[in-house]
């Protein structure tokens, strides 16, 4: 006899600014679709990447990182006390890797050829090629690394035994691409050395995008707890109340640790170019904003919580630490970008731009309650 299914989704204030954000966004989506990338957005052919790019590819991939890094640990670190946080985790980074690709349908003037190399012509030499590759495969990864809980809530036991089977196996092909993607992103600017700010630009860009992945996958898994302990802690079972405090400390130790070699590497990118006259300007004290306040104080902040074990603390610095990564990806994406242009001639992000970016983010806010609620994720 089949399980019966119940669905629970009540709706509060949440839901009533959600549906209005999402409503607009519907109507600015159509008017992208039969008007074209000129009808929402400031873009332009010297100026082909925007907001969409920066904060909707860049950031969105980056914060979606605590999935690799959370399963990794568990599964092939053998890290067993993190084990609670694994499938928030995976849930956050495989949404987030959902959204990232429905943002993607926006920004591509065609979105219909996205899978044209694949099938048609296969731009294999292009880093494009092997972010899209990558972001595809990783996505399908997720997908099959968060089913288990969906087959649970559907009484599909068999079938989920098969999938539990495959979680060695996917989380090495997840972390391999991960690894691919996270740094070639960085990559991608590598083309540009005439149009980012060399206090941005260097040949370590790789390096310096794929670990601060980890740091903002680290944060992001401290981030999401708090969230989730705040809003659904009645949804918890005994096993993540008792293990939160752990999560938290242990990932936070590792956030500092990550942090003060993130740190170090940008000093040491910073004296291989021989970028130190550029500090003096008003994009050094910029760079240096993002550098003390964004990397070398969380690391602080972090040690100090972790080893005094205040836990508020290491939540607060959780936020300001995912702040300073999504500033960092604006910083190489929009601020320094095009820095030699006058401001007059500068992108500006239209507002449909920026409200299509809070619609894409409100439609997994709400994926994430509906699951979160009906499926055994906490």
């Amino acid at each position: 006899m089949a399980k019966r299914i119940s669905i629970k989704y009540p709706i509060g204030p949440f839901d009533y600014t959600a549906g209005l954000i999402i409503l607009v966004g519907l109507y600015i989506t159509f008017l992208r679709f039969t008007g074209g990338l000129g009808r929402v957005t400031n873009l332009s052919d010297y100026n082909p990447w925007g907001f969409w790019i920066g904060f909707d590819l860049l950031c969105g991939v980056v914060l979606a990182a605590g999935g690799f890094v959370a399963s990794s640990a568990v599964y092939i670190f053998g890290m067993k006390k993190y084990h609670s946080a694994v499938r928030p985790a995976i849930l956050t980074a495989f949404l987030g890797y959902a959204l990232v690709v429905t943002a993607l349908n926006y920004d591509v003037g065609r979105p219909w050829r996205l899978p044209y190399p694949f099938f048609v012509r296969q731009g294999t030499t292009s880093l494009l090629f092997e972010v899209g590759a990558c972001v595809a495969l990783y996505l399908t990864v997720l997908f099959v690394e968060w089913t288990p809980a969906a087959f649970e809530w559907l009484g599909f036991r068999r079938i989920r035994q098969v999938v539990v089977r495959l979680t060695l196996g996917l989380t090495i092909f997840g972390v391999i691409l991960s690894t691919l993607h996270q740094s070639s992103l960085g990559a991608l600017f590598l083309i540009a050395p005439s149009k980012l700010h060399p206090l941005w630009y260097s040949v370590y860009l790789p390096v310096f995008f794929f670990v601060s992945a980890i740091v903002a996958g680290l944060s992001m898994v401290i981030f999401e707890s708090t969230l989730a302990h705040r809003y659904y802690h009645d949804r918890m079972d005994q096993t993540h109340l008792d293990e939160k405090e752990g999560v938290a400390l242990g990932f936070a130790k590792a956030a500092s640790l990550t942090l003060a070699g993130y740190f170090s590497i940008k000093v040491i990118g910073l004296a291989m170019d021989d970028n130190w006259t550029h500090l003096a300007s008003g994009y050094g004290v910029w760079f240096l904003v993002e550098l003390l306040g964004f990397v070398a104080l969380p690391c602080l902040l972090y040690a100090i919580g972790a080893r005094e074990k205040k836990i508020d603390l290491i939540q607060f610095t959780a936020g300001w630490t995912i702040l300073g990564i999504v500033l960092n990806r604006l910083n190489v994406s929009l601020i320094g970008f095009n820095h030699h242009l006058p401001l007059s001639e500068r992108y500006l992000p239209h507002w449909m731009e920026l409200w299509i970016s809070l619609f894409v983010v409100t439609l997994g806010l709400v994926a994430y309650k509906f699951i979160v609620l009906n499926m055994p994720i906490l």
